[in-house]
């Protein structure tokens, strides 16, 4: 437990951040401030050039230069990124960061900032965590880092949470992990965050996929089959065989509770993976294509547009423009 002293965090925003996950996790320190009647915790929100910086959602804040504040003192340096991530792991940013490890400071990020700590080259040998929807891309652009696909992920002096709700759950760790649990829990009731969640809690739990527990568990074994064999995908007969179910009950489940055939839902998450991959890397599309356990990539190319209406050069464009500046229709055609 630190006393005496007020810890300092830096948070890097990035075009398109998500401010409610940015937000969730500036409160509980706010909190904890309240609470205590004292500074534990400052913080300031920063970005390359600063200004106004416009979030995801439209809204914009104001913020530091990066140049600005590269002197200052920090305990912690936070990397809140969210679309288009690959765009912000510039040379500013990148320097601001190794000067920041140089000096000690605990790094760390949310939602897809993790891109940009491993673009610096800061998190080789390192547990991260990403959103779900950039875990495959991530993975196949930095395989030295350890990614995860838990909430929070604490490894010494690089520390990540996926965004959304969780950044709750990540200040209030830190809180609890430099001040102690009593503070931590306070912080946590007066926010309303009832139940903190343990780091290693997984992003989306096995039950709540894909119908919650409504779905036979011969369903779930079968899907958790065919998402471990995405790049060298399984004949269904072998899927069946690993259930221990026959093909034509595995059939009637797929149809009466997922509402398509085994072959088509198993054909669509490895779509899926290739539209995170096609959005999100610099891959080609063959790459894409064999990484998605497709042969051709033709085949590919015309599976691609049947499930989200568009082929997969032309999402490489459009995927990669913020939600709200899309032009519709997008997304599958059902």
């Amino acid at each position: 437990m630190l006393q005496g002293s007020t810890l300092s965090i830096q948070i890097i925003v990035t075009p398109s951040f998500n401010l409610a996950a940015t937000m969730g996790f500036i409160d509980p320190f706010r909190a904890a401030n309240y609470l205590e009647g004292q500074n534990l915790f400052g913080w300031s929100l920063v970005s390359e050039d600063g200004g106004v910086c416009r979030a995801s959602n439209g809204a914009e804040i104001s913020t530091l230069a990066l140049r600005d504040t590269r002197n200052e003192p920090a305990d912690f340096v936070i990397v809140s990124s969210s679309w288009t991530p690959e765009l912000y792991g510039t040379a500013a940013i990148q320097s601001i960061l190794h000067h920041r490890a140089r000096q000690n400071v605990t790094l760390g990020c949310i939602d897809t900032g993790a891109f940009v700590l491993a673009r610096a080259g800061l998190l080789q040998g390192r547990r991260t965590t990403v959103h779900y929807e950039h875990t495959d891309a991530f993975q196949e652009m930095f395989p030295d880092a350890q990614v995860t696909e838990t909430i929070c992920e604490f490894d010494g002096s690089r520390i990540s949470c996926c965004g959304g709700v969780a950044t709750t759950d990540f200040a209030l760790h830190i809180i609890r992990n430099t001040h102690g649990a009593a503070i931590a829990n306070a912080a946590a009731r007066y926010v309303f965050h009832a139940d903190l969640r343990d780091p290693n809690t997984p992003q989306n739990p096995p039950e709540a996929e894909p119908l919650g527990k409504t779905v036979p568990q011969a369903v779930r074994r079968a899907i958790a089959a065919m998402e471990a064999h995405l790049e060298e995908p399984l004949p269904i007969p072998a899927i069946c065989a690993q259930v221990e179910i026959s093909q034509r009950q595995l059939d009637r489940l797929f149809s009466r509770h997922l509402h398509k055939t085994p072959a088509l839902y198993y054909r669509d998450i490895r779509l899926d993976r290739a539209r995170g991959l096609v959005t999100q890397t610099n891959m080609s599309m063959a790459e894409i294509a064999v990484a998605s356990g497709f042969a051709s990539q033709v085949h590919f190319s015309r599976a691609y547009k049947s499930r989200f209406g568009l082929p997969p050069s032309r999402d490489r464009i459009d995927g990669r423009v913020p939600f709200e500046f899309r032009a519709w229709p997008m997304h599958r055609v059902v």
